[in-house]
């Protein structure tokens, strides 16, 4: 088969039950594609080859070779993938223009996706090569404000980044959509004092965590991911929200720890998970136990007390 669908997920994760009748409606309309389910945590040695940390997690593959990454559990969005690559499956050798036109139009939205973004190979916390290591050692030691995108994730971004930035290695650097360069180039900047003019400095802690508090109408800060929650409180609090069926997103302190020990003196509040409304904070499990046993829990989550 030309496309095969790989889904990474758990008994244990209702969002990945869900995902499962998604992929069953999705490979009746595709009947070219396959679609096969494999549980993450029963194939360790598989997971750990192609980084899956959170469930579900969906893996494309062309001719052996994966060519897309999608985490979490995005119905539309897997639709529309499908869709896309199964199209371009099918297309003609003469249709490449449009394929070209599609890729290009990607990579201008992930080059776009922050004031300052880099391409290297794997992500910050975990450089898997020592050019993209001393990339993020140079940004972090000037304090600039940078996302990433890990080249390893996509192959199909991988390749057709150097050619739309006529630019052969990684890492590579992009300032407001602009390509600034590799490391050499980084070097030569910070070498003569212009670095910290060309990148965008990081946030003041306070200026940033009110932005990620206010990030979307209900946010949950926690010890992994409405996906994978890491502690027993995390995972309790999860099973709650996800029953109220109200919208929200989450942030994984583990991820950060200047945010893990900033929002306890920001908020007054010593413990995780925590939990915000419309840049308020209502509380921890506790707390959230107690509104629900009371059926005051909907009514805050909506704002409406």
């Amino acid at each position: 088969r030309s496309l095969v669908v790989v889904h990474f997920w758990a008994p244990w994760a209702p969002q990945c039950a869900q995902m499962n009748d998604v992929m069953a409606a999705l490979a009746k309309e595709h009947m070219q594609v396959a679609f096969v389910k494999l549980e993450a945590e029963a194939v360790p040695e598989v997971s750990e080859k192609y980084g899956i940390s959170s469930v579900p997690t969906f893996l494309f593959f062309k001719n052996s070779q994966k060519v897309d990454r999608l985490d979490g559990a995005h119905a539309p969005e897997l639709t529309k993938r499908v869709q896309r690559h199964a199209s371009s499956s099918s297309l003609s050798a003469g249709s490449n223009d449009s394929v070209k036109e599609d890729l290009n139009v990607r990579l201008k939205k992930l080059i776009n996706a922050a004031p300052c973004m880099l391409f290297m190979k794997g992500s910050p916390k975990e450089p898997r090569c020592g050019f993209s290591k001393q990339m993020v050692e140079i940004l972090n030691k000037h304090g600039i404000s940078f996302s990433s995108f890990d080249i390893f994730s996509d192959e199909e971004v991988r390749q057709g980044l150097k050619t739309y930035s006529n630019w052969p290695t990684y890492p590579q650097l992009y300032v407001s959509g602009e390509l600034i360069g590799g490391l050499d180039i980084v070097k030569e900047l910070e070498a003569s004092g212009e670095l910290d003019t060309v990148c965008p400095k990081a946030q003041k802690l306070e200026n940033r965590l009110k932005a990620l508090i206010n990030k979307a109408p209900v946010m949950l800060f926690m010890k992994g991911s409405k996906q994978v929650a890491k502690c027993g409180f995390s995972k309790q609090i999860v099973e709650i929200m996800n029953n109220t069926g109200v919208d929200y997103e989450t942030f994984d302190i583990l991820e950060d720890e200047e945010v893990r020990q900033g929002l306890k003196t920001y908020s007054n509040w010593p413990t995780y998970p925590q939990l915000y409304v419309k840049g308020e904070l209502v509380g921890g499990l506790d707390i959230i136990k107690e509104l629900k046993e009371t059926g005051e829990l909907l009514p805050v989550l909506k704002g409406e007390n």
